[in-house]
Parts: structure tokens; C-alpha cells; sequence
């Protein structure tokens, strides 16, 4: 089902504002609209796949749409249909949107459709990607089979939630990054175990922000506010729990959550990086990979593979795979196929539900 809402002729002045911030940020002409294009009624058309109490659905879909003056169709459940996923598939045809925030599930869904050539898609031109890192193989494969061009925002609830986003111009983007800090912001890499210490150019750390969109801080939680704040320089920066670095171009680089890195035999292993491999093996279409305990101490490496539709494979070719691919210390020791990885309301896999499981 698709709720058609038509053009918003009015709107606050604040929110061309942000919106100009944002464009700028993102260098995104063509694909984003102006705010002088929108006060004429908007050119654009987003497609709301998102949930819009989540704070992701309600920035980047509903009040962007508001902002640029643009139509907006509301998909209340992009499940729907048989098979799943098909009735977005069809209001994407009825109705033309030009814009797509989605997380990466709704990538994969699309990517994976086995009746996706079926549908006209043509008209979407940008998808905002968030909420989770992105696979660069789903990102080509969704490019590839709709025209569009993906680019990676990143931020959390608690910063408003956008810190940084990759350019849209496809020379000056770079697949895999989340691009650049918003204007205003500034990000620094910080030592896991110390924070007051940044970390040089190219090394991994915790990626902290500061700027106008971050929370004051948790509502009568000051223990909280110590936990996730760090003063560097005269400024306030927050902790925001992921690991990344910014490489040489200054691009900066999610390499996985602080809380679900995993230690095989004194190594790092985070789980997105074997994720992003398993993702290029043909016939894989969505994976989730967590740490387990060993008996003494330690951790194994666990993948949990869902196949594409009509597709079949065994535990040794998965694990054939990753040993041409990937380093000793991170090939998955466990292979679990499943017909359902858990995923939260706004479609990011639920890795913490799968340690339960195994616990």
C-alpha cells in the first residue's frame, strides 16, 4: 500500500537552511534540489521506505521532502507482497520517485528480486544510505540493475542524526567511505582505550563528533553523558561506539562497532570486513557475522548466510571461499544457513539477537 502525498508549497525557513548545508556538504547537484528550486514548488519526488518515528526516516525522507517543497510516497509496510518486497517494486513504477532513503536490506531486497527486471525503475536518480554500513558489492550490483547512484550518509540519533556524507558526483565519491564531515562538524579518530589521545591519519579508532547537531547529552543520565563524552581542544566531542579512520583523501571510513569486534587469538577481527567479502560470493544475499566464545577463551568467527531465492550451496563451499579470500585468523570457523537473519523496524540486521541465540 503507497499513500500518496502531493507537493508542500510552505514550509519553515529554518529547513532551507539545513537543506543548503546539507547540499553543500554532499556537493549532490544534480541529484538534490536546491532550496531556490524548491521554493517553486519542488522538483523531486522521495520514496518513503523508512519508518518515520525513527530518526533517520523522519530527517532524511519526510522532513527533506517537506524542506524542498518535493512529493513524497509513504510505503507503510516495503515488505509487502509475494513475494516480499513486490509492492514497493510496483509503487516504484506507479509513482516515479527520484529519491530513495533506504538501509542496506533495502538494497539487498531490490538487488535480489527475482522479478526486479520486470519493473521500471528508471526514474530513481539517488539513494541515501544509512544506518548501517553499506557493502560496496551491493551497492555496484543495486547501481548496476537500477541506474541510481548510492551515497553513504553516517550519524546516529544522538547527532540528529547526520555527521558526515559521501559526495554524489560518482568521480569524487568513494564506495565503502561515508565521505566527508557535515559543515560545522568536526570528527576526529580517537584511541579506544584512551580518547583523549587522536589517532594518526590512516589508523583505526573510535570515530567522535562535535558540532551543532550532537545532544547536549541523555535526559538526567550524567553517569551516561560521562560514558559517551571526552573534551579535547576547548570542545566537546561524543564517543559515538563505532570504529573507523580517515584514509589519505580525507574520507572517512567505518570499519565496524566498538561493541561487536571480535578477538581470534589476539587479533581484531570485525565482523563488517568478512561481511563485505561474503557479500561478492554469488549466490549470497544477505549475511550477519558475530564472535563466539571458545571453551578456554577467546573467540571463534560465525557467519549466518541467507542464499538468494532458487540458490543452494554447502557449509565447505562457503568455507573454500573464505579461505581464498580472507586472512587465516578471519575465515568464519561456523557456517549457519538461514531462511531468516533477525533485522530490526528500519531493516538493519540484528546481530545482538544472534549472540543470543547462540548463548
Amino acid at each position: 500500500m503507497a499513500i500518496f502525498l502531493p507537493n508542500i508549497p510552505h514550509f519553515p525557513e529554518i529547513l532551507f537552511d539545513i537543506l543548503k548545508a546539507g547540499a553543500v556538504a554532499v556537493n549532490c547537484n544534480p541529484v538534490y534540489t536546491p532550496p531556490e528550486r524548491a521554493r517553486m514548488g519542488g522538483f523531486h519526488c522521495f520514496l518513503g521506505v523508512l519508518p518515520w518515528y525513527h530518526s533517520f526516516g523522519i530527517t532524511v525522507a519526510l522532513l527533506s521532502a517537506t524542506a524542498s517543497g518535493s512529493r513524497l510516497v509513504c510505503i507503510p509496510d516495503p515488505r509487502a507482497g509475494n513475494p516480499p518486497f513486490t509492492e514497493v517494486l510496483k509503487a516504484v513504477q506507479t509513482y516515479k520517485p527520484t529519491i530513495m532513503p533506504a538501509v542496506p536490506t533495502i538494497f539487498v531486497a531490490f538487488t535480489n528480486h527475482f522479478k526486479l527486471n520486470e519493473y521500471d525503475l528508471s526514474s530513481l536518480m539517488g539513494c541515501f544510505s544509512g544506518g548501517a554500513p553499506l557493502p560496496p558489492e551491493v551497492c555496484r550490483q543495486f547501481e548496476e540493475k537500477t541506474g541510481s547512484v548510492i551515497f553513504e550518509g553516517y550519524g546516529l540519533t544522538e547527532t540528529s542524526p547526520v555527521i558526515s556524507a559521501n559526495p554524489t558526483n560518482p568521480k569524487t565519491r568513494k564506495i565503502g567511505s561515508i565521505g566527508f564531515p557535515l559543515p560545522g562538524t568536526d570528527v576526529k579518530i580517537l584511541d579506544l582505550v584512551d580518547p583523549t589521545i587522536e589517532k594518526p591519519r590512516g589508523e583505526d579508532g573510535e570515530i567522535a563528533a562535535c558540532g551543532p547537531q550532537v545532544m547536549k547529552g541523555y535526559w538526567k543520565r550524567p553517569d551516561a553523558n560521562d560514558e559517551v563524552f571526552v573534551s579535547l581542544e576547548g570542545k566537546r566531542y561524543f564517543l559515538t561506539g563505532d570504529i573507523g579512520h580517515i584514509d589519505k583523501d580525507g574520507y572517512i571510513l567505518i570499519t565496524d562497532r566498538k561493541k561487536d569486534m571480535i578477538i581470534v587469538g589476539g587479533f581484531n577481527v570485525y565482523p563488517r570486513e568478512v561481511e563485505d567479502i561474503l557479500y561478492t560470493h554469488p549466490k549470497m544475499e544477505l549475511c550477519a557475522v558475530i564472535g563466539v566464545p571458545l571453551p578456554k577463551s577467546g573467540e571463534s568467527v560465525k557467519a549466518f548466510i541467507k542464499l538468494k531465492e532458487g540458490q543452494t550451496a554447502t557449509e565447505a563451499e562457503i568455507m573454500d571461499f573464505c579461505k581464498e579470500n580472507m586472512a587465516g585468523y578471519k575465515r568464519p570457523r561456523q557456517i549457519k544457513f538461514k531462511d531468516i537473519i533477525p533485522v530490526s523496524n528500519i531493516g538493519k540486521v540484528l546481530r545482538r539477537v544472534l549472540r543470543d541465540e547462540e548463548s
